[in-house]
């Protein structure tokens, strides 16, 4: 029989081996604990870097220019940018994209935001989108001789309507205008070009693009902005995680910027760096 106390003795060398054990566990799974990497928010990681990283698109005047020479970003989506980096007291990291893997460098953790992505039903499924930047009005750049006052009218078979696949003005007219002739192309530059040729009567483009497009030539036809005015909301596009943050800070500063005609100067003056005035903007359109 053990005596109480060889009994205490026995717990007390018990206790102190799973003491040892337990520490032993410890030491092995803290290393391995301190290697993955801390899952914070967007703007815990902006705050503890201090660097916001954004992308660009080349060839995407007015919203982003990439001076080939010097390799500096411009446009008005740069400018919005740069003030948000500098609000969340961040410098400004910038990879380039295009339009089509924007939502996925979202979703890879490749960037924090995105300027300038319409908020379609599908992209929502997977990223998340601030309050509108501005609202992108539909317009016409038609031939001459054609100036049509609604969109009704433009609505049926004899009329040859250019856009580029896939795109926000090939799903536009596929809706407004389904019984038109639709004369779908791979680009804007092709589908602008099929009413140069005579190929098409009339290219869809967001104001953005059109103001561009006439200015750069003017051969090309005449902005048209039927009835009634059709707009799109335009965007910044922010990775869908379980914190807000982020999200709340940006829609705050959009609110702030827009309120105090910041980014209305800042989307006409990027208009100015590839040749549209003020003067050249129709009053009907509204930024």
């Amino acid at each position: 029989m053990v005596s109480r106390r060889e009994f205490a003795g026995l717990v007390g060398i018990a206790a102190a081996g799973t003491a040892t054990v337990g520490a032993g566990a410890l030491a092995l799974s803290t290393p391995a604990l301190a290697q993955q990497p801390a899952a914070g928010s967007t703007f815990d990681r902006v705050r503890s870097t201090k660097k916001l990283r954004v992308a660009g698109i080349v060839g995407t005047e007015p919203y982003y220019h990439k001076d080939i020479a010097t390799g500096e970003w411009s446009g008005f989506c740069m400018s919005m940018a740069r003030d948000l980096a500098k609000s969340l007291e961040a410098e400004l990291e910038i990879s380039e994209t295009t339009w089509g893997n924007a939502v996925l460098d979202l979703q890879a953790n490749k960037i924090d935001i995105m300027f300038g992505l319409s908020p379609t039903p599908s992209r929502a499924l997977v990223v998340e989108f601030t309050r509108p930047i501005m609202q992108n009005t539909f317009t016409i750049i038609t031939k001459k001789g054609l100036e049509p006052k609604t969109w009704e009218e433009l609505n049926k078979p004899d009329i040859r309507v250019a856009v580029d696949i896939g795109s926000t003005h090939d799903l536009f007219a596929r809706r407004v205008l389904p019984k038109a002739t639709l004369v779908a192309l791979k680009t804007p530059d092709e589908a602008t070009l099929a009413v140069q040729t005579g190929r098409a009567d009339l290219v869809i483009q967001v104001a953005m693009l059109s103001l561009v497009t006439v200015k750069k030539n003017p051969n090309v036809g005449k902005i048209v902005i039927p009835g009634p005015a059709i707009r799109q909301p335009t965007c910044a596009g922010v990775r869908a995680e379980d914190s807000a943050r982020f999200r709340t800070f940006v829609d705050n500063w959009l609110e702030y910027n827009r309120s105090s005609g910041v980014v209305t100067d800042w989307i006409t003056s990027s208009l100015e760096l590839v040749g549209v005035r003020k003067e050249d903007i129709p009053p009907e359109l509204q930024f």
